[in-house]
């Protein structure tokens, strides 16, 4: 319910997603490959499929490999791949590494080696540790280490060159109006609880009425106010998978990641003070304040520049590249046949994720 555990791949693999994660895929429909291949589809691999300016091109064999590397990641898009408006968003994805890659100055390429050794090196131990080891997932996507290498070299050193072109000025601008907007942008609290729940987390039925939910938070704050051990009420009570093996704590987490009753509380209620039975719509929680601070421009600095280059790709992508390409043999997307499983989002990898609280929406 609070909880959901990161997988590690993906948080140490963050930047490399991150095109992925802003370009998005439009093809959000399509017919489901039911035997899970991730086969590229047959021909020359030496056929040039797209060329851009100043004599670029995309072979059939760099693109399919490019395709490869990308299921490997993320396995719901074999569904997609023999859909012609999915190729055209991949193809324009991996036009935009080229171009943008080969803008990298010699710092910024000298950064992205050394960050690239790093990344590969937790991408193969994780992979390493898989069923059958990395040699077997890379058969099966049909890629080649050398592939893998070269994939997330060019992903990082694509972002390291966007982030090594924005000024501080710019980033203290947008730390201002961030925080102009709304002034706990940037905190962020150490807070325990205890959760008495009203559902089940597993399956969403009712496992006490909300007056014996509110009846037992009670009970547990008078246990609180006679010196009750906070830490050892928590392990005993609460029912926050995420946080009751931890004395009910969660350490310097952004507010933003909490639902609004348990964020407003834990901006206004004063440090060390046990709460009165705060309700949301997990249930009823008794909550303490540890610390609470907003978080200085120094500190959300490289969030703020991974951000700003997140959105200088996609402007390249919205507005400089289509004028760069010349030619595109893929099939165009009108001409594919109607889809048979109508889809409204369009595949997306997994997000990277954080053991903190989540929001109501994302419970």
């Amino acid at each position: 319910m609070w909880q959901n555990k990161g997988n590690p791949l993906q948080k140490g693999l963050l930047a490399l997603f991150a095109l992925i994660l802003i370009i998005g895929v439009t093809a959000g429909c399509g017919k489901k490959d039911e035997g899970g291949s991730t086969a590229a589809p047959e021909g020359n691999p030496d056929e040039v499929l797209v060329t851009y300016k100043d004599g670029g091109q995309v072979t059939r064999g760099e693109f399919e490999t490019f395709m490869n590397v990308n299921l490997l990641f993320n396995q719901q898009y074999a569904q997609y791949k023999d859909e012609p408006a999915f190729q055209h968003d991949m193809m324009n994805q991996l036009v935009a590494f080229k171009i943008l890659a080969s803008r990298a100055d010699d710092k910024a390429k000298a950064e992205a080696d050394k960050q690239s050794q790093q990344q590969l090196e937790q991408l193969k131990s994780f992979m390493g540790m898989q069923e059958g080891g990395m040699e077997k997932l890379l058969k099966d996507n049909n890629i080649t280490e050398k592939d893998l290498d070269e994939f997330v070299h060019q992903s990082i050193q694509v972002f390291v060159s966007e982030e090594s072109k924005i000024p501080d000025a710019d980033l203290k601008a947008a730390y201002d109006q961030k925080l102009a907007q709304d002034k706990n942008a940037y905190d962020i609290a150490t807070v325990s609880h205890i959760l008495i729940g009203i559902n089940d987390p597993a399956t969403g039925k009712e496992t006490r009425t909300k007056e014996e939910a509110l009846k037992r938070a009670k009970e547990i704050k008078d246990k609180l106010t006679q010196g009750g051990d906070f830490a050892a009420l928590a392990k005993e009570y609460s029912e926050d998978p995420g946080s009751k093996d931890k004395g009910g704590t969660y350490t310097d987490m952004p507010l933003s990641q909490w639902v609004p009753e348990f964020k407003q509380a834990a901006i206004e209620l004063p440090i060390g003070q046990i709460s009165d039975p705060v309700e949301t719509t997990f249930g009823y929680h008794i909550m303490k304040v540890e610390s609470r601070k907003t978080k200085t421009f120094d500190e959300v600095k490289p969030d703020l520049r991974s951000e700003a280059a997140q959105n200088k790709v996609h402007e390249f992508m919205e507005k400089e590249l289509p004028g760069l390409i010349e030619t595109n043999n893929l099939p165009k997307p009108e001409e594919s046949k109607p889809a048979e499983t109508p889809g409204t989002q369009a595949p997306q990898p997994d997000a990277p994720q954080s053991d903190a609280p989540k929001t109501e929406n994302g419970k």
